[in-house]
């Protein structure tokens, strides 16, 4: 037995079995570049789902963060730390003006079941509104305006009532409107579990303006699509909406846990305790998360996602693979939809040196880091191409 095969079942017979694993088992990378134990090299357009944005090993992320070791690593809110005020600055930096306080946590889900419960706090409504095919996490109140059964089923009864809306359907939004107005409107700018789908930008205003004449919140849930992964710094730019809390995490922190929640000067003081967390807004991730705004900045990042995103869309469409039913997403947010299952593909694509994700059935997804240049580029389209040529009748 190869040592890598002993750690790989060594994992699988440890783990508490939540994930479905893959029989690779990765111990260091280099920018775009993963290697196994065997020193296999793979393309990583997995990036931690999203959230390696600098890739790995990135000589200034690194240093930061050691020198941030050096001085400390855990700081509750309940007192104030240096690093943290510089980060919520840096952070608020990137949005508008009327954007002006940030509640800091550790994962996407816990952010946006922050941003639920300050809703519902502030407009002391109950109902809650989402898109068709969103997903926003897995806790309780995150599940419950994630719209897939088959991860909510199993832990139903949920929060109650939410409303899922299907796209453009105003006769649904209507109805929902006939009962008591909603706490709040939550949607990603590309939907991504939900098969890297964008949503309709008029109807995402309609809902938005219906939500917030109503006396509710509109949350951005910009966990995956946010922090120039699109091409834009945030997803909700493209629909012509203003939210009033906007949910970041996955790439801010570069792969360390960080997440957050940013507030519109129009939402109201929230009471004392509304949402607290012990790790929230540590000076390691904050330092994590300046050293990722510097870089990004620094190497024109956001335009480099956008560029390279467009190189890899353009190559499949000359490509013309004829199992390949629509090319989704913004940016290095990527989808391509097939005409058949997509699972069987992710392990040729490994084969070929590539790791990469489904978002439902049929769409594979490639959310490489921001860092990616035009020849790596050209190595993940061809792999894709490469992949999908082979298809097997």
């Amino acid at each position: 037995m190869t040592h890598e095969a002993s750690t790989v079942l060594s994992e699988c017979a440890h783990t508490a079995g939540t994930y479905r694993k893959r029989d690779v088992a990765i111990v260091r990378g280099e920018g775009v570049w993963v290697y196994d134990e065997a020193g296999r090299k793979y393309l990583d357009a997995i990036g931690g789902i999203g959230a390696n944005v600098l890739g790995h090993r990135h000589p200034y992320f690194s240093t930061e963060l050691k020198s941030q070791i050096d001085l400390t690593l855990s700081v509750p809110e309940l007192l104030c730390n240096n690093t943290r005020a510089e980060y919520q600055s840096a952070l608020l930096s990137l949005f508008p003006p009327c954007y002006d306080r940030v509640f800091l946590c550790n994962g996407g889900a816990e952010a946006n079941e922050a941003a639920l419960k300050f809703a519902r706090v502030l407009s002391q409504k109950t109902p809650l509104v989402a898109l068709n095919f969103g997903y926003h996490g897995k806790t309780l109140g995150a599940l419950s305006v994630t719209h897939n059964p088959k991860y909510r089923e199993p832990f139903e009864p949920l929060y109650h009532p939410v409303h899922f809306l299907p796209q453009g359907n105003i006769e649904r939004l209507n109805e929902v409107f006939d009962g008591d107005p909603p706490a709040a409107f939550i949607f990603e700018g590309v939907q991504g579990e939900g098969g890297v789908r964008t949503p309709e930008s008029e109807y995402v205003k309609t809902v938005s303006h219906r939500v917030q004449e109503g006396g509710g919140y509109v949350i951005a849930d910009e966990v995956q699509c946010g922090f120039g992964r699109t091409g834009r710094w945030w997803g909700f730019e493209a629909h012509g909406v203003e939210p009033d809390f906007v949910v970041l995490g996955k790439a801010i922190g570069n792969g360390v846990p960080l997440s957050a929640v940013v507030l519109h000067k129009r939402v109201g003081q929230l009471p004392p305790l509304a949402h607290t967390t012990t790790f929230g807004g540590n000076p390691l991730s904050c330092r994590a998360g300046l050293a990722t705004i510097e870089v990004m900045k620094q190497e024109s990042l956001v335009e480099q996602a956008a560029q390279r995103g467009e190189q890899f869309r353009h190559l499949l469409r000359e490509a013309r693979l004829s199992n390949v039913r629509e090319l989704r997403g913004e940016g290095l947010m990527i989808g391509v939809e097939l005409k058949e299952r997509a699972g069987r593909y992710l392990a040729e694509l490994q084969q070929e040196g590539v790791l990469a994700l489904l978002a439902g059935p049929r769409v594979l997804r490639a959310l490489p880091p921001y860092v990616i240049s035009e020849d790596e580029m050209n190595f993940l389209a061809g792999r894709f191409i490469e992949v999908l040529r082979n298809e097997k009748n």
